[in-house]
């Protein structure tokens, strides 16, 4: 084990990053003990129809299902270049009595698309959880933080203010619909079934001597044994590389907004309003022992690149089965699939970790609001002028002189925004000096932002998050 885990290259993602639950379920012991379960479900299902396929046969098969010789296997595919038909040979050496009706009118995919079909379904739902958690830790953020005042950015510079709850429900809007999509594949996700070479069950007509309705039971019977309410009702070889698509275009979409909200995290923090957790004996550079890296946060952002970029081979995959299927679709299959779920899968443990931990540092949020508000504010002061009795014009005026000498001082000397004490110091705006603390009050300048977050998780989030209530206490754990 030790010659193998150093002296040859595995993937970072199931060694060093990925939850051993996801790895798992893209391991070779669980693909190849689905094959044979696949296997029995065809037996049992061809012997309920009528096949002399007997329970001493199936009771082998079932005692050999987890006792895979994988050398053995090895050995076979060398031999065959075929790795069902190695596997289907060393099953039936392990099984002499079944061996005669092991894989009986099956082609490849049989056991390859479903089994293919069956880790999606699992891996989706060992997501939907993860991403169920996610939003509830940003929800409870969002709640404790929706009156709190902050500078809103619009083309990266400073705009109305808005607050840190306010902005984190933009974050859980996006997970949410992310949410809602992924449900929906997995919903929408169909089993392949019997169904021959090319699709058409001709093999299995055959074995039912021409009976179709027997045909159509068997791909029922299997689809139900499988966990499956429904199977495609048409397919070539293979179920189309179209729902590889949706389901990799879902990973990917989730891979876009965790790497948006990890971006806005990663540029608070070079602002060091909000930070990601940094534990006691973190390093944060070799070299420069201040830091505090949001290594978190990058890490998010550089794995969400690969669903993204796996989607373009799915989409491309898709494009090029030409008739009923061809195999250049097999190989990348085999990397793009584990690896778009086994990323998806670290960045949403690792979201949940910076959720858990996020850091807000109040006062430095006041500081850059008052650095801006006082150009923000002009527009409240001038009407109230404009109420005290004054010509808006000449009003106007008057703010943007002061304005201007304000901007010069923070952008040419370094200095502080200066514009309050120049508008308080100036005769011409006497009028509203004593109301010049309430024009300021950056609460003033939210809008319904608190409220927005309030209706927003009460109509909207927690009502999605009721089905995962048992599941959401559970904590998530980072390899490294």
């Amino acid at each position: 084990m030790a010659d193998s885990m150093f002296s040859h290259y595995q993937s970072p993602l199931s060694n060093r990053y990925a939850s051993d639950e996801m790895s798992r379920n893209f391991s070779d012991i669980k693909k190849f003990t689905t094959w044979r379960k696949l296997w029995i479900y065809l037996a049992k299902a061809e012997k309920s129809l009528g096949l002399k396929i007997t329970d001493e046969q199936i009771a082998e098969m079932e005692a050999h299902v987890d006792k895979i010789d994988f050398q053995a296997a090895a050995k076979e595919e060398m031999l065959t270049r075929h790795d069902v038909m190695a596997h289907v040979h060393v099953f039936a050496a392990q099984c002499p009595k079944a061996a005669p009706i092991i894989h009986l009118g099956a082609t490849s995919c049989y056991v390859g698309d479903n089994t293919d079909l069956i880790l999606i379904r699992d891996a989706l739902n060992i997501l939907l959880p993860k991403l169920a958690r996610c939003i509830d830790r940003l929800s409870k953020f969002a709640e404790n933080y929706k009156n709190m005042p902050t500078l809103g950015f619009t083309h990266m510079q400073p705009a109305q203010l808005t607050t840190v709850g306010k902005r984190a429900s933009l974050w859980i809007s996006d997970l949410v619909a992310d949410l809602i999509n992924i449900q929906r594949v997995r919903d929408d996700l169909r089993f392949r079934g019997v169904k021959g070479t090319t699709g058409t069950q001709a093999s299995f007509l055959a074995v039912f001597e021409g009976n179709h309705e027997k045909v159509k039971e068997l791909d029922k019977l299997v689809t139900e044994m499988a966990g499956f309410k429904r199977a495609y009702t048409v397919t070539g070889q293979t179920y189309s590389r179209k729902i590889d698509c949706f389901v990799v275009f879902s990973l990917a979409s989730l891979a876009a907004t965790v790497s948006k909200i990890c971006l806005d995290i990663r540029l608070l923090a070079s602002r060091k309003e909000i930070e990601e957790p940094f534990e006691k004996t973190q390093i944060g550079s070799s070299a420069m022992a201040y830091k505090r890296n949001p290594m978190r946060c990058e890490r998010v952002c550089s794995l969400a690149r690969l669903p993204m970029g796996d989607l373009f081979i799915a989409l491309m995959t898709a494009q090029n089965q030409m008739m009923e299927r061809t195999l250049d679709d097999s190989a990348n299959r085999r990397i793009t699939l584990p690896e778009s779920f086994l990323a998806a899968d670290v960045f949403l443990n690792t979201l949940q970790n910076v959720f858990d931990g996020l850091v807000v540092y109040p006062k430095v949020i006041e500081r850059h609001i008052r650095e801006e508000l006082p150009f923000m504010a002009t527009e409240n002061i001038l009407m109230a002028m404009v109420k005290a009795g004054k010509d808006r014009q000449i009003c106007h005026e008057e703010i943007r002189v002061l304005s201007q000498q304000a901007a010069e001082v923070v952008k040419m000397e370094g200095g502080d925004n200066d514009l309050v004490q120049r508008i308080r110091s100036s005769e011409f705006f006497a009028p509203v000096r004593s109301q010049l603390d309430d024009l300021l009050d950056p609460k003033t300048f939210v809008g319904r932002a608190p409220e927005q977050v309030t209706e927003f998780l009460e109509e909207e989030v927690y009502p999605l998050l009721e089905p995962y209530k048992n599941v959401l206490d559970v904590k998530a754990v980072l390899k490294v």
